[in-house]
């Protein structure tokens, strides 16, 4: 079977032809695929890293935005059917994470069901709350970004950087502020989530309803930190994740090995 290649959507930063396992990483609201460029040496050669670019950002920024979550689902999901001769699990972060579980239903339906997911950033998608950043104006939308402590402020300082980078985080925030969850059966894969104990986005209780969207084993991980924590626990992240994905290897082997 041919190798898949990169492709406007799926960047493949580090190829790891042996590798057993894929992890694909969707970006947050106004992120970008190389928000993920480092992860490849932080997981090791067991884990080969994909990473979706959304249209209007970066070498995509001269096409349009797209207008939905399942506009994106579907398109995502047709990128990664190629990439499905080897397990595939999904990790996302804010606007990524209900990405992750909408494309893992996706998988699912098309018949290759993720062999894991990882969210983090985000409530569960059947705990809904009215949001409308997306309907601010640039100085409002701005002072969002700041509460959440997720860009460094020396960026701000470039008003140039500011025009070019806000309206993929407003067109990013529209379409997750307009996201609604349709009920269906559980995902029949691991799911663990990471949250931040001072992300103003995510309480407690709702980071542990993610657990009602699966029928296999769930975790939940909280770390000092708001929304973007994960920044600052990357090396944390990392372990977990290549934990849960070499318990899943061991598994696969298992069976495989059983008469």
């Amino acid at each position: 079977m041919t190798e898949p290649r990169s492709t406007l959507w799926i960047r493949r930063f580090q190829p790891r032809p042996a590798a057993p396992v894929r992890l694909v990483c969707l970006p947050h609201a106004g992120g970008s695929a190389t928000f993920f460029a480092g992860l490849p040496s932080l997981l090791g050669g067991g884990v080969e890293v994909l990473a979706v670019q959304y249209p209007g950002r970066q070498d995509r920024r001269n096409e349009p935005f797209v207008d939905s979550l399942a506009e994106l689902t579907g398109a995502v999901v047709d990128e990664l059917l190629p990439w499905t001769d080897r397990p595939l699990a999904l990790f996302g972060h804010s606007l990524g994470a209900v990405l992750a579980f909408e494309v893992a239903r996706g998988l699912t339906a098309a018949g290759h069901v993720p062999a894991a997911l990882f969210v983090s950033g985000r409530r569960a998608p059947s705990r809904q709350r009215p949001e409308y950043a997306h309907q601010l104006d640039d100085d409002g939308l701005l002072r969002e970004i700041r509460r959440l402590s997720g860009t460094d402020d020396r960026v701000f300082a470039d008003e140039e950087l500011v025009r070019m980078v806000l309206p993929a985080i407003r067109a990013d925030y529209r379409i997750v502020e307009n996201y609604r969850y349709e009920p269906g059966p559980p995902l029949d894969c691991p799911l663990t989530v990471f949250t931040g104990t001072d992300d103003p986005k995510v309480s407690a209780a709702e980071a542990a309803a993610w657990g009602e969207h699966t029928s296999d084993t769930f975790g939940l991980h909280t770390l000092p930190g708001g929304h973007f924590f994960l920044t600052a626990h990357q090396e944390r992240l990392t372990e977990e994740i290549t934990k849960v994905l070499l318990s899943i290897a061991v598994r696969r082997g298992d069976a495989a090995g059983r008469p």
